[in-house]
């Protein structure tokens, strides 16, 4: 089936992207996190796998890149492999970065990236994909969370400003009169600011930095396009789960992560003034009325989308990312290709999808969901 529609995402996108506000996970990486013991040894994993097509998939299948999707990729990895006997999919979490440099390399089948493709990555990668090219295949979507932890401070609200200023080193205590003012009646502590970034290339770097520029230019003057953290100052941590560490073990910290990093560690996350006409939590549900305006701005078998980072919607949540996976259109390792093609199948299919609102990410819109299902048996 081929979609007429390039651009926009109708507004029946948001009913599919609306989330459960309930989130399962208690903590990442856990063997247990997506099992609930059953009768006669079965698990809500296991049935979830049953429904799952293995299309001739085998062998290993090597992937990498993005920490953000980690969680996501662990509960998609274990359905997988417990539907598909045989069959191993082995993702480093690496950082967004790292795993294009991989794919441009042959290192891996695919990369998970939270930013699509530059030109120079695309021309880089026809050398690896013989008579194609590297395409980006959107398949999560979700919030990325200001995370914080300071004594006696629960309900923290930040604007665009008040965050690039924090971030870029040019507010350095919590009682700053910026902070004050957007948090009157607050008890906030002369203390100094723990900022915490990524010393990893990152989409959510690179994420947070397109969001600063547009929704503070006066204040962000940084490359929005670096998965470099471009400012001085701060201390770094590597990874999702390093940054969301750090802020965890810190009095007076703030970071920058995926929100099931901050579920996953009880870290409490900034509400965003927007100029709405109140301050937007990080949920996966107002994330996705966010995602929900996103157009398509690829072509052919390219999804990458162009997503509103200065929204003042009631309710949209703008630090937001969609994670692509990113394979070749043509050109694929023959061996591999069967697994590749089986796995991305399942985590844009309905099942694949259902387990996202579980771990704290936003499902795809249904009109984006529906392209990428036709694209992905179309990869050779």
């Amino acid at each position: 089936m081929k979609l007429s529609r390039k651009n926009g995402l109708r507004a029946s996108a948001i009913g599919a992207l609306v989330v459960s506000g309930a989130l399962v996970l208690s903590a990442c990486g856990s063997d247990n996190n997506t099992e609930t013991p059953a009768k006669d040894g079965d698990t809500t994993s296991s049935a979830a796998a049953s429904n799952i097509a293995c299309e001739g998939a085998k062998g290993q299948l090597l992937a990498a890149g993005s920490s953000a999707q980690k969680n996501a990729m662990d509960l998609w990895v274990k359905n997988f492999q417990a539907a598909c006997s045989g069959v191993e999919i082995n993702y480093q979490a690496i950082g967004s970065g790292g795993g294009i440099t991989k794919f441009n390399q042959g290192q891996v089948s695919f990369a998970g990236s939270d930013s699509a493709l530059k030109e120079e990555e695309v021309a880089e990668s026809q050398k690896i994909c013989k008579g194609g090219k590297g395409v980006n295949l959107p398949m999560v979507g979700g919030p990325i969370a200001i995370g914080y932890k300071l004594e006696g401070v629960d309900n923290l609200v930040l604007d665009a400003s008040t965050i690039a200023k924090i971030f870029d080193n040019k507010i350095t205590k919590w009682n700053d009169p910026a902070i004050a003012k957007l948090n009157p009646g607050a008890k906030l502590p002369d203390s100094t600011i723990q900022a915490f970034h990524r010393s990893d290339e990152s989409g959510t770097t690179q994420n947070l930095g397109k969001y600063l520029s547009t929704a503070a230019a006066a204040d962000w003057k940084h490359d929005p396009k670096s998965k470099s953290w471009p400012a001085q100052g701060g201390q770094a941590a590597n990874g999702s789960s390093g940054v969301a560490t750090a802020v965890k073990d810190a009095e007076g910290s703030i970071g920058y992560f995926e929100l099931s990093y901050a579920t996953a560690n009880k870290i409490s996350t900034v509400s965003i003034n927007t100029g709405a006409a109140a301050p937007v939590a990080a949920s996966s549900e107002n994330a996705s009325k966010a995602i929900a305006a996103a157009k398509v701005k690829g072509t052919g078998s390219d999804l990458a989308l162009s997503l509103d980072y200065a929204t003042k919607a009631e309710g949209a949540y703008p630090i937001v990312l969609v994670t692509y996976e990113i394979a070749c259109d043509k050109g694929n390792k023959a061996e591999t290709l069967p697994t590749l093609k089986a796995f991305l199948n399942y985590t844009v299919s309905e099942e694949g999808q259902k387990v996202l609102a579980d771990a704290g990410y936003a499902p795809l819109p249904a009109e984006i969901a529906a392209k990428v299902r036709t694209i992905v048996p179309t990869l050779s």
